[in-house]
C-alpha cells in the first residue's frame, strides 16, 4: 500500500483516461488504476491485494454499460463511492445511474476542480459511513463499528473512539510515518492539556491489543518521530 489512494478510472477516452490521471496525481494524493473497458475494470479488482477507494466510471463503454457494471459491483458488496461520468445531462440518466447505485454523477465536458471536489467529499462520506470497511494486515478495520475482525482465528478486537481515529488517520498515511504531534492534533485536537505521553500511552495498549508480539512492533511500528501502519504484514 503506498500513501497515495488508489482511483479506478474507467473510461475508453484515452484523452479524458490521461488528463485525469496527471490531475489525480499531481499531489500525490492519489494513485490512478486506468481501465478502457469492463473486461479490464474487472481485472484490476481482482486479487486478495487489489485495493480501490473509489471509481470514476464512465457510462457508455465498448464492452457494456457502466451503470449494469455499478449493480454488479454493489450485488458483490462492494460499497466504495462510484462516480458516473457521461455526456448526457439528461434527468432520466442521471435517475438511472443513481439507481443502480453510483453515488454521484458528472456531466462531459467537467470541471476537473469540481470533479476532485466531488470525490474527496464522497471519500470522506464512505468513511465515516457503515459500509466503510479497511483492510489492515490480517485484519478487517470497520471504523464506524469501532471493531477489528480477525477471520483465520475468529476473533473480534473491540476499539476505543481513540484507537479507531488513531488507525483511520494512519491508515489515510498509508506507508508515510505520521509524526507524534501531527497525529496528537488530529485525534485529540489542539489541546494543550493532552501530550505525546497520552498519544504513546495509546499506542501502547493499541499494540497489546493487535500485534501478535506488542514487544516488537511488525504492524504498528515506530518511525521517523512518529508512527505509521505496515499493513502487507500478516499476523
Amino acid at each position: 500500500m503506498t500513501g497515495a489512494r488508489p482511483i479506478l478510472v474507467v473510461d475508453d477516452d484515452q484523452v479524458i483516461r490521461s488528463a485525469l490521471t496527471e490531475q489525480l496525481q499531481v499531489d500525490g494524493e492519489f494513485l490512478v488504476l486506468e481501465a478502457a473497458t469492463l473486461a479490464e475494470a474487472r481485472e484490476k479488482m481482482k486479487g486478495p491485494d487489489a485495493r480501490c477507494d473509489a471509481i470514476l466510471l464512465d457510462v457508455s463503454l465498448p464492452d457494456g454499460d457502466g451503470r449494469d457494471f455499478c449493480v454488479e459491483l454493489r450485488k458483490e458488496g462492494l460499497r466504495m463511492p462510484v462516480i458516473m461520468l457521461t455526456g448526457s445531462d439528461d434527468e432520466a440518466d442521471i435517475v438511472r445511474g443513481l439507481d443502480a447505485g453510483a453515488n454521484d454523477y458528472v456531466a462531459k465536458p467537467f470541471r476537473i476542480a469540481e470533479l476532485l471536489a466531488r470525490l474527496r467529499a464522497q471519500l470522506r462520506l464512505f468513511e465515516n459511513s457503515e459500509d466503510a470497511v479497511f483492510s489492515i494486515g490480517p485484519y478487517t478495520f470497520r471504523p464506524s463499528a469501532k471493531l477489528l475482525l480477525e477471520p483465520v482465528k475468529n476473533r473480534r478486537i473491540r476499539l476505543t473512539e481513540k484507537e479507531t481515529a488513531i488507525l483511520k488517520f494512519l491508515y489515510r498515511a498509508g506507508t508515510r510515518p505520521v509524526p507524534r504531534q501531527v497525529l496528537l492534533n488530529e485525534v485529540w485536537g489542539y489541546n494543550a492539556a493532552v501530550t505525546t505521553h497520552t498519544l504513546e500511552t495509546h499506542i501502547y495498549r493499541l499494540r497489546q491489543k493487535i500485534e501478535p508480539d506488542p514487544a516488537h512492533a511488525s504492524l504498528l511500528v515506530t518511525e521517523g518521530g512518529g508512527y505509521r501502519l505496515n499493513p502487507e504484514v500478516l499476523a
